[in-house]
């Protein structure tokens, strides 16, 4: 569903909520943690710094850390950079006119479920996805897909 640079940029902004008291995370142990290139991973969160997603501070005790709250930060802000997770509602069975009025035949059904992913990447925040039991799992454990197709930002 995501990019594979949305799906990185997710789990490194959840690493990097996890760290007490707002701890500058150098790239590399954010890297080295979750699995992921850290010279791609450095391009994805300078990305999120330029949206305002995330700060970054120089020096030997700098790194990324969250520009705001988790609680103010929702899922749509952290992929916008690399997904347009709205401009995704296109036919599924490659239609070039697909709309409410001469709509294919999974347009009604696709249209209500591509309208729910989109409310839920919305209203759903970074501190809504820690506060999940197994949200500390998975960001400490994953291990990058190997299936995905690559998208750069």
């Amino acid at each position: 569903m995501l990019s594979q640079t949305a799906e990185y940029a997710l789990r490194a902004v959840l690493y990097l909520a996890e760290q007490p008291h707002g701890r500058p995370v150098r790239v590399d142990e954010i890297g080295d943690a979750l699995g992921i290139p850290a010279n791609y991973l450095s391009k994805t969160l300078n990305a999120l710094v330029r949206s305002r997603v995330l700060a970054s501070l120089r020096g030997p005790h700098g790194g990324f850390r969250l520009a705001v709250a988790a609680e103010d930060v929702s899922l749509m802000q952290v992929v916008a950079p690399f997904d347009d997770i709205a401009a995704r509602r296109h036919c599924l069975l490659g239609n070039p006119q697909c709309s409410d009025h001469q709509g294919c035949a999974a347009h009604h059904a696709w249209k209500h479920t591509s309208e729910q992913v989109e409310r839920f990447f919305r209203s759903t925040t970074i501190a809504d996805i820690r506060r999940r039991p197994s949200a500390r799992k998975s960001t400490k454990n994953a291990k990058p897909t190997t299936t995905r197709t690559r998208r750069t930002a």
